[in-house]
């Protein structure tokens, strides 16, 4: 079976054929990929994967809500806590983002309405034939950031953006001869949606 060249792990390799640039529109699933991308930054994303349930676990489940009322002493128990990146800046970083990102829902209705605005409501279908065709970051990611910096949202640099965009299904960037591009191109394109060969 022809995948993705980038997953090594049983973990990888499950993640990557199940969840890696599926569509996601659940606020609570949103949340995580961001928190999740934004704890990777200076790691590997197998590292991130191996504790994402220790994470799911210290952060409620990623509910918002609850995250964002997280107080000093849960930030101290959790640069305590060795199932997670135990970077403090990190940490707090999804406490403020969690207040962020209720702040976004009260405009939009939804982070989901919201976040989907910069690829028009439609994943993007590239068309990478190696690794190396896949771009660090494009103008909808730096878009992105630059809109999420300023409504106070931290770890959110265009990288760090494109690969939650990634992740989350806004752009297919599965190189064209693995199985899960021809899966997901069928179930998200449609006429006349734009697929594209470069950043």
């Amino acid at each position: 079976m022809n995948r993705c060249q980038w997953p090594r792990s049983e973990l990888d390799v499950l993640y990557h054929d199940r969840e890696w640039g599926v569509p996601q529109h659940d606020d609570r699933a949103l949340f995580e990929m961001l928190t999740l991308e934004g704890a990777q930054a200076g790691l590997s994303w197998s590292t991130v994967l191996k504790k994402r349930e220790a994470y799911r676990e210290a952060f409620a489940n990623f509910d918002v809500d609850r995250v964002a009322r997280f107080t000093a002493a849960r930030v101290e128990k959790l640069m305590a806590n060795a199932g997670i990146i135990r970077n403090r800046l990190k940490i707090e970083s999804t406490i403020s983002n969690a207040k962020a990102f209720r702040r976004v829902v009260d405009e939009h209705g939804s982070f989901d309405a919201f976040v989907w605005r910069f690829v028009g409501g439609r994943p993007i279908v590239n068309q990478r034939t190696t690794l190396r065709d896949i771009p660090p970051r494009t103008a909808e990611s730096d878009a992105m950031s630059t809109n999420l910096r300023k409504r106070g949202f931290r770890f959110v640099g265009s990288t760090i953006c494109y690969a939650f965009m990634q992740a989350t299904g806004m752009v297919n960037d599965h190189v064209t001869s693995c199985f899960r591009f021809r899966e997901l191109s069928g179930e998200t394109a449609a006429p006349g949606r734009r697929r594209r060969t470069g950043a």
